[in-house]
């Protein structure tokens, strides 16, 4: 299953330039890119948690 084509990401690309402006699109980029950065770190740290509990409770 195919997410994502390449030409539908580019036409999201364009949808995204035309609404938000050239001036606009890098500092969402980069807004976007660092809440993925926190929520995989998030998802790390829950897991983390989650396989010491696991491991106490097997002690």
């Amino acid at each position: 299953m195919e997410l994502l084509s390449v030409g539908k990401i580019m036409l999201i690309l364009i949808v995204a330039l035309l609404i938000f402006g050239p001036q606009k699109l890098p500092e969402m980029g980069k807004a976007a890119g660092e809440a993925l950065k926190e929520f995989k770190k998030g998802l790390q740290s829950e897991k983390s948690a989650s396989s010491d509990s696991i491991e106490k409770d097997n002690d």
